[in-house]
Formats: structure tokens, sequence, C-alpha cells
């Protein structure tokens, strides 16, 4: 008997241990049924082989082309490598510095993504106008299904732009300023009226100097960036800024003040000169 209960006691203390063997295991391993119903076991742990890809997404922002478009830096970057040759012809063409064209573009077209330019080639938001007798096509603006202009190519967009600014007299100032002045045109024309949201001439100087076109503006002027002929800088009286002019070869006092619209006397005084003489690189006070 005491046999019996020794067995009885060894085999439930054997049965513990298994199950609890068995439940250490089972976290481990998996079961995996056959097609013919039989169930095998998989002792290898599971273990993904797979790395953890963080994408990583480019930072969107919003054009106002007409109407809202969001585009990335690689849209606004690819659209400046197709036109930036464009802009520059333009530029040598009509006087309308290229990055002012360039950004225009970029704002008006949303990089090319707009409705506007995937449908008309309209790069520039140009409507119909009276003196407008080629295609056109309906577009949601200040007014529902207003009237745009319709291009069989892109580069017909860009020069219609470029005629669009010559042709108007309220421009005219415009090509006054020089064309490396992007801020001066960028506010220029705002106050000629080409726009009504009074944050466009901020919109093309953030475009411009983010992306950095008035590159293409100095390779048209042949001019080194690290060289700028004009250079604004904020007089310390609170009443009135000083820009100061960078001698080229070929100004005299006289060129100068034609130029500038001062005369020879007042150029003089400003600057404390005291003969007519000049130096190439010299550096000379223009209010």
């Amino acid at each position: 008997m005491k046999k019996i209960i020794y067995l009885a006691v060894a085999f439930l203390v054997f049965s513990c241990g298994s199950s609890k063997n068995k439940r250490s295991t089972t976290a481990k391993n998996r079961t995996v049924t056959t097609r013919n119903g039989n169930t095998t076991r998989n002792t290898s742990p599971i273990i993904s082989t797979k790395p953890i890809i963080q994408e990583k997404t480019e930072e969107k922002e919003e054009l106002e082309a007409t109407s809202k478009v969001s585009v990335t830096y690689s849209n606004v970057n690819a659209y400046i490598d197709s036109f930036k040759e464009v802009a520059k012809q333009n530029m040598q063409q009509y006087g309308i510095p290229a990055s002012i064209i360039l950004a225009q573009g970029i704002l008006e077209s949303g990089a090319g993504n707009g409705r506007l330019c995937k449908e008309a080639n309209n790069h520039f938001g140009i409507k119909c106008h009276k003196e407008w007798n080629g295609p056109s096509i309906t577009h949601d603006d200040d007014a529902a299904q207003e009237c745009f202009r319709k291009y069989q190519d892109p580069a017909d967009s860009y020069r219609d732009h470029s005629l669009f600014l010559t042709s108007r007299s309220r421009y005219n100032k415009l090509f006054e300023l020089d064309k490396g002045d992007f801020k001066g045109w960028a506010r220029g024309l705002k106050a000629a009226g080409y726009a009504t949201d009074p944050k466009y001439p901020a919109k093309l100087i953030g475009i411009i100097e983010r992306y950095e076109l008035d590159q293409y503006d100095n390779e048209v002027l042949q001019r080194d960036k690290s060289k700028k002929d004009f250079i604004a800088q904020e007089d310390k009286s609170e009443y009135e800024p000083i820009v100061l002019y960078i001698i080229q070869q070929g100004d005299t006092l006289y060129s100068l003040s034609k130029k500038f619209n001062l005369s020879v006397e007042e150029l003089k005084k400003i600057n404390g000169l005291k003969d007519n003489t000049l130096a190439i690189g010299q550096k000379i006070k223009i209010k």
C-alpha cells in the first residue's frame, strides 16, 4: 500500500512539472496547421528581420496659385531648373529681373501644380482682358468662371508676362530701378496694382531669398554676387536711410547725377568731395 501511495505522489509531481514546462515553452513556440490537418510545432522564436524604416517627409507649404496649392521644396527646385533659362532670356530681352519672373511663376502657378498651369500653360494667372483673342479657360478667382489666357507652350506664357509688364504704362517706374534690385521690383509691382494681396511683395522676396533666385540676375548682369553694385545700409539717424554705390569703370559725377537725379554739387556735398575725381571700387553715398 505504501508503495502505491509513493507512486501516486511521484506521478502527480511529474505531471505538474510537465505542465509547467509546456506552459513555459508554449509562449515561445507556435503551432502550424498543415493542409492535411496535422499540426507541427515550430520551436524557433519569431524574430522580425525587417529593419524599421522611418520615412522622412518633406515640409510642405501653400502657394496662392489662383487657388491654394500645396508644394514641397523639391517641387519648387524642379520648377526652377525647368524655367530658369527662359527667365534669364526674358530678362535679357525685356529688362525684368529673372528672379522676379521666376518668383512670380512659382507663386502664381503653384510651382507648376496649379490648375491653370496644368491645363492652360498659364504660369502667371493672366486674365484674358479686352485685347486677348487667343484660346482661353474659365476659372474661379475674384469672381466665378473668369476668363484666363491659355497658351500652347509655357514659354509663350513667360513671353506674354513680359509683354504684359512692358506694354502698360503703370509699370514704367519699375524699369527705372536697377535690374538687380529685386526687392524694389517686388514692392513696385504691388504699388503699381499687379496684385491686391498686401503680402505680395513679402511673398516674392521670401521665395527669391529662400531659393537664391537673384543668382540668375547676377549671371545675366555679369555681376559677382559678393560685390553688389548697391549696398543698402541703415543710417544711424532715424530720419533717412543711406544707400552706398560702388563706382564702376566709366562712372563720373555727372553720369551719376543723371542716374540718381541729384546735382553734381549735391553728390560732392553728401560725400565731402573736394573735386570730381572718382576711383573704381570707391563707395559714395546716395540719399
